[in-house]
């Protein structure tokens, strides 16, 4: 443990970290949360992944819980600039999620556990593949990364203060269905794709009705985004493709929604036409939906505290509306919380161009953070 110690302010590590740019390359960002810890007398390693890690352990770890703090670093592209008035920190990433890192930092640095262990877990990748989520959790298999072991997570976005214990999950795939070229001048003697299609969307838009919604998310839902077809305009399309955007509940997983749209439209459209779904490759696995009963003490902990230091202002109990990398972490109790909103009255707020956090938010939710992180790992 280093010996330099200093006093932790979370905007002024907030302002910094906006202007430190991170869409297309983490490592200065990466290099400035290290530095942080550091100065603040923490030990900390960056993980072949990409991943920053720095843990407490009490001198009773199996007396109390694992608890980990987890954000990312990365931010969409483009980078928008830094900005500041007298309630807010302007520019990208201020809510999305550095906002919510900063809070997290607060708590963290500000602790020290008398049972149990913290860590902070800092992922690279999170708006992309997040393989740094994915290596951390052993989803994937990375070189000399140790898949964490964690009791209870808490991961930090912006949810304007409120407990989110609950979030869809996004699956995609691309919808193939083959017919038979033929001269459109004689459609019967070729098998038309296309016009496949019109049975393929009546299976799409009903594919969830009868089906119960989830307690905390509501239903599923199921949209063709993108369709494409065909190669002359004066021949029969022995091809059709749809992609499929699913916004999950759980307990679906990615392999059975893709057996089940598959089946659904096969059954559906005329047998001659071929149907294959498949999901979209990727390095990590899709990001499911989770869950978290509300009624689990670290919901408890957090929501007690937030509607404490909020006078009831934040602390609501609900899901979060964007897929995370919580999703990862589950079925470990998991909560989603953090400072900023993912959209305010006038628009979107996070991936915009208008990116902001109120900066009186970003210290009540270090004080939240800070309480409730203190509760589980002293108590």
């Amino acid at each position: 443990m280093n010996t330099v110690q200093a006093a932790f302010d979370p905007i002024v590590f907030l302002e910094n970290a906006v202007q430190t740019v991170s869409n297309e390359d983490v490592a200065e960002m990466r290099a400035l949360l290290v530095e942080t810890l550091e100065t603040h007398g923490c030990d900390v390693t960056v993980d072949s992944a990409g991943n920053t890690i720095a843990t407490k352990t009490s001198d009773s770890p199996d007396a109390g819980p694992h608890l980990v703090l987890n954000t990312h670093i990365d931010t969409v592209s483009p980078h928008v600039p830094y900005g500041r008035d007298s309630d807010r920190i302007l520019g990208r990433g201020s809510c999305d999620a550095k906002g919510p890192l900063a809070a997290l930092l607060a708590a963290f640095i500000g602790t020290e556990p008398a049972v149990g262990r913290l860590t902070l877990a800092v992922t690279p990748d999170e708006e992309t593949l997040s393989l740094g989520a994915a290596a951390l959790t052993g989803k994937i298999s990375h070189p000399n990364v140790e898949p964490i072991d964690g009791d209870l997570y808490i991961v930090g976005e912006p949810t304007n203060l409120d407990i989110c214990t609950a979030a869809k999950g996004r699956f995609q795939g691309q919808l193939k269905l083959t017919g038979v070229n033929a001269h459109a001048a004689e459609p019967e003697s070729g098998v038309n794709a296309i016009s496949a299609v019109e049975d393929a969307l009546g299976v799409i838009s009903a594919f969830d009705d009868g089906r119960e919604p989830h307690l905390q998310l509501g239903h599923a839902t199921l949209t063709p985004t993108v369709i494409s077809g065909g190669d002359s305009t004066n021949q029969i399309p022995s091809h059709c493709t749809l992609t499929l955007d699913r916004r999950s509940i759980p307990p679906e997983t990615e392999d059975e929604f893709s057996a089940a749209i598959e089946q659904a439209v096969r059954s559906a459209v005329d047998p001659t036409v071929g149907v294959e779904f498949t999901l979209t490759e990727r390095e990590s696995p899709f990001l499911a939906a989770f869950s978290t009963d509300p009624n689990h003490r670290l919901v408890e902990t957090l929501t007690t505290v937030a509607t404490d230091e909020t006078g009831g202002n934040g602390g609501t109990v609900r899901s979060f509306d964007a897929a995370t990398e919580a999703s990862y972490f589950s079925p470990k109790p998991t909560v989603v919380f953090g400072p900023g909103v993912l959209a305010d009255e006038t628009g979107a707020v996070a991936h915009s161009e208008r990116e902001y956090v109120n900066t009186a938010d970003v210290k009540t939710a270090g004080k939240i953070l800070l309480a409730a992180v203190r509760s589980l790992v002293t108590n």
